[in-house]
């Protein structure tokens, strides 16, 4: 073989090594992902009765685009936090109603994704209906943001209550004009739920779950939602009557980043 054989053999064996390498790479960084610990499951393994509404998903959120690391609308949980949960719609079943989740275990990677939205001032798309009196320079301040959420740890959840037979939401059609979080039930942007008072995610005073603003109906059916989850060791965030942590937890100090997916608790 001569010398120029040898020299385009040999770069011909480099070519093709570097191809490999490429081509390997995506399967490499596939196989990085995290995936949850066995703790985690999803909810409807444990109950496929709860109604889910995984809002992050959607561009119906105060962002108003899918949030970061929400790939599937699953709702993935700490299994003691999914069987206190099935246990309360047994009892709720009975009495005509059911839960319904929000948003679930939330990874780092979304709560980032709201860091870096709300320090974008000029990104106000959905404000007349999610935070309409609210500066949005006032959202850290006020606490409706932060760069740490409870629900990393996958013990806290967002749910509500629904009425059986559900009247199932209609989709939300992006652009479209926008209600107050906090307007009167036939004027807000429509939703299974009962009456709360304002809708999910409403950065509002309005919002707080004793608020004395809030009487009627609405009020009865913000307490008849705490009163059942909290006799099941829910522990119910003030200012959002849809907040709740299940105690004790699980993961007090881990605030994971797996995607919300199913993949991420294939086989749990």
């Amino acid at each position: 073989m001569t010398g120029i054989a040898r020299a385009l053999r040999a770069l011909a064996a480099a070519g093709a090594a570097l191809l490999a390498v490429t081509a390997a790479a995506p399967v490499a960084a596939a196989r990085t992902e995290p995936k949850a610990p066995p703790e985690f499951v999803d909810l409807r393994s444990v109950d496929r009765t709860i109604i889910t509404e995984m809002r992050y998903t959607t561009a119906h959120n105060f962002m108003g685009e899918p949030v970061d690391g929400y790939r599937q609308p699953v709702c993935i949980l700490t299994r003691p936090v999914a069987q206190a949960l099935h246990t309360a719609q047994q009892s709720l079943l009975g009495q005509g109603y059911s839960l319904k989740v929000y948003d679930c275990y939330r990874p780092q990677r979304a709560v980032d994704h709201f860091v870096r939205w709300a320090k974008d001032l000029d990104d106000q798309a959905m404000k007349d209906e999610f935070y309409p009196v609210v500066d949005k320079t006032r959202l850290f301040e006020d606490g409706y943001i932060a760069e740490k959420s409870g629900h990393s740890r996958g013990s806290t959840v967002d749910l509500t209550l629904v009425k059986l037979p559900e009247q199932p939401t209609r989709p939300y059609e992006p652009g479209e004009d926008l209600a107050p979080c906090y307007a009167p039930e036939g004027e807000r942007f429509p939703d299974s739920s009962v009456d709360m008072g304002t809708g999910y995610d409403c950065f509002d005073t309005l919002s707080h779950t004793d608020d004395p603003r809030v009487q009627g109906a609405q009020r009865t059916n913000r307490q008849f939602l705490k009163e059942t989850l909290t006799g099941l060791g829910f522990v119910n965030l003030a200012e959002e009557w849809w907040h709740f942590t299940y105690r004790p937890e699980l993961f007090p100090d881990t605030y994971f980043d797996f995607p919300v997916a199913r993949r991420s608790v294939a086989g749990h």
